[in-house]
């Protein structure tokens, strides 16, 4: 699956410590990436529970993930694009529950 990251996001993924860094790939790479490609190929295929996949409340095309739960917790959001007529998504912010507050 193709990707942008927005400013925000790269400022953002910056800061991570680098456990926080090295777990949030693993978290795309074995868990997020094979369930965006299900989405693509069925909108009705569930999110797998451990990534608490779900709109952001008032902000319609924002999506939430969890991808830690240890301390501190790890959140991101993005949105879905196109790139080159393919789906894509946007990485918009990462980080704590914070990045909810300018998701």
């Amino acid at each position: 699956m193709k990707y942008e990251r927005t400013d925000s996001f790269k400022r953002d993924y910056r800061r991570l410590s680098d456990n926080h860094r090295e777990e949030f790939r693993r978290v795309v790479r074995e868990h997020f990436n094979p369930a965006l490609d299900d989405y693509v190929r069925d909108p009705g295929h569930p999110w797998p529970p451990r990534l608490r996949i779900k709109g952001v409340a008032g902000m319609p095309a924002v999506w939430e993930m969890a991808w830690s739960f240890s301390d501190p917790d790890g959140r991101a959001t993005w949105e879905w694009i196109s790139i080159d007529g393919e789906p894509a998504i946007r990485w918009r912010r990462i980080g704590d529950h914070s990045v909810f507050d300018r998701p």
